[in-house]
């Protein structure tokens, strides 16, 4: 990556005055980019909090396959939408995008800023712009869902993709809570899921600076890698052992649970699920930056280019008015 390339900023227009309006601080990129060290580090700089926009995290029982911020992180600055869902609850981004709002108004009563952190593309697009209102039929739901754990992910799959391909072409179809909604949608409708996107955006109360974080495939891959080995060292086996009882639920058909089933089966060893655990983490940091790097108004940067991204956020609090800024890099992961 062209390290110059990396740290450009999207152009600001000339002339722009200060605003009064509350900032949301947007930190984005792929899985294992470092994007949970950078939201500390700004949000201690900016004394707000945390908003999680990471749709596995939302789940209990599950910290170490979804990454969540540990217990210090969280006791550094508090995180918000963490480790509050049962694992077999079902939680969209409709849902999170009336929360989050609920929280955000709060919030922005009485503080200028908060930060809002992760890589899932829907609840970052539900919180900056707002999501397109699609029908739902909680029947079809349910019944999809004992599909699912019927027929299993690819089964439903395959249906999307004949009423809906290129939706099916442009969504993680490894996200089976998603992949029943889309299906739901378009047998409840009769219209292909994708024909509800029409790309409105909802107006916010709101000010956004979002921060993009990336790096060459390599380096990726190898903190993925890395990332993998300290789960596995961190107890990961047992955290599935122990999520056992909701082995069908939505949550744990995603990566880093969904690998164990053969394991538990004799079929693979723990060093099998290990690197198909890495492999499809690869996979799925492929698909997270195809949707990122569609959005507009991104400022994009390697995660080590922190007097860089000081600089752009320091441009951003002197249009506002406010105080001096200073981005201090922590220790953390």
């Amino acid at each position: 990556m062209d390290g110059k390339r990396a740290g450009q900023s999207t152009p600001r227009s000339e002339g722009k005055s200060k605003s009064k309006r509350p900032l949301l601080v947007a930190v984005i990129g792929p899985t294992a980019v470092g994007k949970t060290k950078l939201a500390i580090t700004i949000a201690k700089a900016l004394k707000c909090e945390i908003l999680n926009a990471d749709s596995r995290q939302v789940y209990r029982g599950m910290p170490i396959g979804t990454a969540q911020p540990t217990q210090l992180e969280r006791a550094a600055v508090p995180h918000h939408f963490v480790d509050f869902v049962e694992p077999d609850a079902l939680y969209s981004a409709g849902q999170f995008e009336s929360d989050a709002m609920a929280w955000l108004e709060q919030r922005f009563a009485n503080e200028k800023c908060a930060v809002l952190c992760g890589g899932s593309g829907l609840y970052i697009k539900a919180a900056l712009k707002g999501l397109d209102p699609v029908p739902a039929d909680l029947t079809i739901r349910t019944q999809l869902n004992t599909r699912l754990e019927k027929e299993g992910l690819d089964s439903l799959v395959e249906e999307l993709k004949k009423l809906d391909a290129y939706h099916a072409a442009t969504m993680d179809t490894q996200n089976p809570q998603r992949v029943v909604r889309a299906l739901e949608v378009c047998l409840s409708s009769g219209r292909p899921f994708s024909s509800f996107h029409t790309g409105t955006t909802t107006q916010r109360p709101f000010d956004t600076f979002v921060i993009g974080l990336k790096m060459e495939r390599e380096e990726l891959i190898d903190r993925i890698n890395r990332r993998t080995d300290l789960m596995m060292e961190a107890g990961l086996k047992a955290e599935v052992e122990d999520l056992r009882p909701h082995w069908n639920a939505n949550a744990l058909q995603t990566v880093g649970y969904r690998e164990w089933k053969a394991h538990f089966s004799g079929e693979w060893t723990e060093a099998q699920v290990a690197e198909e655990i890495k492999l499809r983490t690869r996979q799925f940091a492929k698909r997270q930056m195809t949707w990122f790097q569609k959005m507009e108004d991104v400022h994009w940067f390697h995660p080590n280019q922190i007097e860089n991204i000081a600089e752009a956020l320091r441009v951003e609090c002197e249009d506002r008015g406010w105080g001096a800024f200073q981005l201090t890099q922590n220790n953390g992961e």
